[in-house]
């Protein structure tokens, strides 16, 4: 996945996709953000956008596209950090500095992942 950073209004387009289990169209993301006070080309132009980063997928359902997360906030996040440790000419001392900044409760979950050689 080629994963981008993501905006302020992107990211709340994100979170109501990836709340959803199915496919959701323009129209139906328009009315999940109805809070938000935005225009519904705003909320297409947005969700095309995402398509072309390749951080959404989407089908042809009739005459409307329907929008779903191509990997889930887990995954997605997971790429963001790979693609950080990258910057960096050092990725040991980068992951220990990550280590040490987490909490007991989320230490325990990495040591868990690595003893299982499986994702948390």
């Amino acid at each position: 996945m080629d994963v981008a950073r993501l905006g302020e209004l992107e990211r709340a387009v994100m979170d109501v996709l990836w709340a959803h289990d199915e496919p959701m169209s323009v129209r139906a993301v328009h009315a999940a953000l109805s809070g938000r006070d935005l225009a519904y080309t705003t909320v297409m132009t947005v969700l095309t956008r995402l398509a072309n980063k390749n951080v959404v997928r989407r089908a042809r359902e009739g005459r409307a596209w329907l929008y779903a997360p191509a990997a889930s906030r887990e995954e997605y996040v997971a790429e963001l950090m790979l693609q950080a440790l990258e910057l960096t000419g050092d990725r040991g001392s980068a992951l220990v500095r990550f280590a040490q900044s987490v909490s007991t409760d989320e230490a325990d979950a990495l040591r868990q992942a690595l003893e299982r050689g499986e994702p948390a």
